[in-house]
């Protein structure tokens, strides 16, 4: 998912039009305030980010999303209707990946996206996940709920981590079984139902977000 931030209507509608027929999913928000809102529910793999908005500027918001730890690798391009050296240069200096002066062409802004994910998922600078309060960095080991670090078994863990990474995905015990256990599925094997059991339970609130799928096995979240 990529998230736009852009006051003006027509251009965020034009934007986001173009790159869902582009097959890369996204979604615009006028404000800041639906912004951070959307953010806290899951994060998107690039942000393109207007300057000139209301109830915050773009440059704060860049900022405050490199505080985060969470947000501190997420791509991020810059839009803006200012061209000068100086607006340019502080994007930049300020953390952003790149920059684009409107107006662009979208075959441009496409192009631009496409090789900012390619350095950054491709080369895995950068890989977490988000869903609700639920957060996950794999490179790190880190679970957090709402905020909270929770510590997991090593097989708890790479089952949460294979959930996420297959996100909307129903994936059957026998896959499970085979990726994170390494042995095939018996048909009398309870592993997987047991780990899911103890994985739900350290999740506390957000373990709800680990659906079971009758007769077939478990998924994480809706569509990816």
């Amino acid at each position: 998912m990529i998230y736009l931030l852009e006051d003006d209507e027509s251009i965020r509608n034009f934007i986001v039009y173009a790159l869902n027929n582009m097959n890369l999913e996204a979604r615009g928000f006028e404000r800041p305030s639906e912004f951070w809102e959307a953010m806290r529910q899951e994060l998107p793999r690039l942000v393109l980010l207007d300057i000139m908005l209301p109830e915050q500027d773009g440059i704060e918001i860049l900022r405050l999303l490199r505080e985060k730890q969470e947000t501190a690798h997420l791509p991020i391009i810059m839009l803006t209707a200012k061209g000068t050296e100086y607006d340019k240069v502080l994007g930049l200096d300020s953390g952003a990946d790149d920059y684009i002066a409107k107006p662009f062409g979208t075959m441009e802004l496409v192009s631009r996206i496409k090789a900012l994910l390619r350095r950054t998922e491709n080369n895995g600078i950068r890989e977490c996940y988000q869903l609700g309060g639920l957060y996950l960095e794999p490179a790190r080991h880190l679970v957090r709920v709402n905020g909270r670090e929770v510590t997991l078994t090593l097989k708890e863990f790479d089952l949460l981590c294979m959930l996420f990474r297959n996100r909307g995905v129903v994936l059957t015990r026998d896959k499970i079984l085979n990726e994170v256990w390494g042995y095939a599925f018996d048909g009398e094997n309870r592993t997987v139902d047991v780990h899911i059991r103890t994985l739900r339970v350290k999740l506390g609130e957000c373990g709800d977000l680990i659906e079971t799928v009758r007769g077939v096995g478990y998924k994480i979240g809706g569509d990816a």
